[in-house]
């Protein structure tokens, strides 16, 4: 233990303080991100995750007692996600007449995301747990880990590359839509929701209502239809 975490160990281990710091932290980052003019490296939880992981490590906090204290962020990410159908049902008249783009670009951004992986990952030659932990990469994470654990992969390891796939997209999508000259918000909400799952979402949001209803759609979707395809992918590429 370092005297740093000795001097504050009462501080640190009182229930509410990685929760008050996890909220102050991000408001700060967001503060931050909007100072900057949405610079995209400086998106609010990429930045809030790197602040909160070295918070951690200097105080030589255990990452179990940082979930517990955090329980109620946590419960209320259902609700969160639930609450998505809100300005989803505002859009409704943009979905009927879009039904079949959505459909087309769910299909395939769905295969592409779990064959470009597999197939990058065969080309470094990853091992095979790798492989398998990667496949669901780019759904939200309680979907990808019981995809990976039911396929032979590693939830844990699953769990990290569906984050790091979930900030790049938060911080690269928009700016990458942009410059390919892409302007529609539902566009660029579903585009974003479908490979950066539930933080793309939160990003997307951020944007417009509409953006947000689309990255939502997209999550959930790909959410059902990646759980469908990642076993017949996985047998048609001959792993597994």
């Amino acid at each position: 233990m370092t005297p740093f975490t000795s001097f504050f160990t009462p501080i640190i281990e009182h229930p509410l303080f990685w929760l008050t710091t996890t909220l102050v932290i991000f408001q700060a980052a967001q503060w931050l991100y909007v100072k900057a003019r949405a610079f995209p490296l400086l998106n609010p939880v990429f930045t809030s995750i790197v602040t909160l992981a070295v918070f951690v490590t200097i105080t030589d906090t255990p990452y179990s007692t940082y979930f517990a204290a955090n329980q109620l962020i946590h419960v209320l990410l259902g609700p969160a996600t639930v609450a998505l159908a809100a300005p989803l049902y505002k859009q409704l008249a943009t979905l009927r007449a879009t039904a079949l783009p959505i459909v087309l670009a769910l299909g395939v951004g769905a295969v592409t995301g779990i064959v470009s992986a597999v197939v990058l990952a065969r080309v470094f030659s990853l091992s095979q747990a790798t492989i398998l932990s990667l496949a669901p990469k780019s759904i939200t994470t309680p979907i990808a880990m019981g995809i990976a654990e039911q396929i032979g992969g590693s939830p844990t390891l699953t769990a990290a590359l569906v984050i790091t796939t979930g900030i790049v997209g938060a911080v690269c999508g928009l700016p990458l839509l942009r410059l390919v000259g892409i302007q529609d918000d539902a566009t660029k909400g579903f585009a974003i929701g479908l490979a950066a799952h539930g933080i793309g979402t939160a990003r997307a949001l951020q944007a417009s209502d509409q953006a947000g209803a689309f990255a939502g759609l997209a999550m959930g979707l790909n959410g059902v239809l990646t759980a469908l395809l990642v076993p017949m992918a996985l047998y048609w590429l001959g792993i597994g």
